[in-house]
């Protein structure tokens, strides 16, 4: 029993990291009808500025307090994703409103390579690491009940209790305020938002900004657990199989989603992964979103389209 646990809440942890990244797909989703395949480029862009700017502030500004450094780096990180939606938005997307879905798909991927090129030119391509602080060492749980205990990675403790809390954060926000109730009206009819004075293009600035928002959280976190390199855009692609579970306009299907992808491939590789040869996790997720698309292709939380003829 001890040993399902440990899985579970491996898995658990896991799915909230992928829940974390599928969020920014959900956001630009809702708002824009646009599937942004540039949100791994911006977790890799976010990641890449936060470690460089961690480095070079306590060089240029003559200190060694690691946490004044990181803190400093966050914002200036945040600084610049906001600057990044804005350009995205005011010089490519806002020029394709109304266009077919298939030219704004291939706007966004141009928005990947160029974010994954431009990084390397304003960064460098070296391997870099983000020290916020999270512990390394595993701890034990449950040791009076189970033998042995259950062995927990503290790195992924903290890392899911900050996924959550922005999880909750965001789901607030969208909620409880002003902008996030403009936000769901964009996302349920563009011409009715218009209609009540509701501005399009702030509105579009604004959601792309809080994906980049979640971009550098999910960037910081990722990069501190496998290093800042250019795979982690791959990352992203972990993130694909929760949003199409979950369904592409629900935020709390990109949670759900998540823990269950994480918690199915984590179980999976563990008791059937040495029989099968291993490798379970990678695929995992694809074909158990392959098997629910046949059933329900809108996923698990999504709106059904209903076409009148």
């Amino acid at each position: 029993m001890g040993f399902f646990l440990e899985a579970l809440i491996g898995g658990l942890m896991a799915g909230m990291l992928y829940s974390l990244i599928a969020l920014g797909f959900v956001l630009i989703f809702k708002a824009s009808g646009v599937f942004n395949f540039a949100q791994g480029a911006m977790v890799l862009f976010a990641a890449l500025a936060m470690a460089r700017f961690s480095e070079w502030f306590p060089a240029l500004l003559g200190f060694d307090d690691k946490l004044l450094g990181n803190v400093l780096a966050f914002a200036a990180a945040l600084v610049l994703m906001v600057a990044v939606a804005w350009f995205i938005e005011r010089l490519c997307l806002s020029k394709l409103v109304n266009q077919e879905g298939i030219t704004l798909l291939m706007a966004t991927l141009g928005i990947a390579y160029f974010l994954d090129g431009f990084g390397q030119t304003l960064f460098g391509s070296e391997i870099y690491k983000i020290d916020i602080g999270l512990p390394k060492e595993p701890m034990f749980l449950f040791e009076s009940t189970f033998e042995g205990g259950v062995l927990i990675n503290k790195e992924d403790l903290y890392a899911t209790v900050i996924a959550a809390a922005l999880v909750i954060g965001l789901t607030l926000f969208f909620q409880y305020t002003s902008t996030g109730r403009a936000l769901r009206a964009v996302a349920d009819d563009h011409q009715a938002a218009q209609s009540i004075g509701i501005p399009l293009s702030r509105i579009w600035v604004i959601v792309w900004s809080v994906a980049g928002f979640v971009a550098l959280v999910a960037g910081m976190i990722w990069g501190s657990k496998l290093g800042v390199q250019f795979s982690l855009s791959l990352v992203a692609l972990k993130a694909l199989p929760v949003v199409i579970l979950g369904g592409l306009t629900s935020v709390p299907g990109a949670i759900i989603g998540g823990l269950i992808i994480g918690v199915g491939e984590k179980l999976s590789e563990v008791y059937f992964g040495p029989s099968l040869g291993g490798g379970i996790e990678i695929w995992f997720g694809y074909v158990l979103v392959l098997f629910v698309l046949l059933v329900r292709p809108q996923g698990l939380f999504g709106e059904k389209i209903i076409d009148r003829v």
